[in-house]
């Protein structure tokens, strides 16, 4: 693919990850629900949480959202973004994990980071999110954190492939020129 075609795709994909961010924001906020976020993915797209892992598939992907953040929105937690750079299909983002606030007006966080890979027609086909979860944890003991009724636990053994869906494995070499 020509510079046009690569320019195109990252203003695309950029404008596209906006959106993703500003719904995310409004779920935070209450005004939607997370099931809402899943619309953001192709039919046969694949995320990976750091706790939950590997989850396939806009309706898993739906259902993971809604049972991974209960108990978590509503009771402080956010993911406001920091930066986002635009590589092709590519989408890398820097996000703070919130998890509350201090007594001090301050807050508990840990930084995230997020690799996403664009599908064209304002969806993507692959999430994946990194957060140093032994931060998180120590996070939660200095909080003193108990987890409100309807929180659900993460699965004991994720599965923690990182693999592309099967039908976009040839986005991360898209605008890769030939060096040979």
């Amino acid at each position: 693919m020509d510079m046009e075609s690569k320019q195109a795709i990252e203003a695309e994909a950029r404008e596209t990850y906006l959106r993703f961010v500003k719904m995310r924001d409004d779920i935070d906020a209450g005004v939607h629900g997370w099931d809402e976020l899943a619309d953001f993915f192709t039919d046969d797209a694949v995320y990976i949480d750091p706790a939950w892992g590997r989850q396939e598939t806009r309706e898993g992907i739906r259902q993971f959202f809604v049972k991974s953040m209960a108990g978590l929105t509503g009771h402080g937690w956010s993911s406001p973004e920091q930066w986002i750079m635009v590589d092709g299909h590519r989408v890398v983002s820097q996000w703070n994990q919130v998890m509350g606030e201090k007594e001090d007006g301050g807050q508990w966080s840990v930084p995230g980071l997020s690799i996403l890979y664009y599908a064209g027609d304002g969806l993507f086909c692959y999430s994946h999110d990194y957060l140093n979860m032994k931060a998180v944890g120590e996070t939660f003991k200095a909080m003193q954190w108990l987890p409100p009724a309807d929180f659900n636990m993460p699965p004991q053994k994720p599965e923690w492939s990182t693999a592309l869906p099967q039908a976009w494995a040839h986005l991360p070499e898209a605008f890769t020129e030939d060096t040979r």
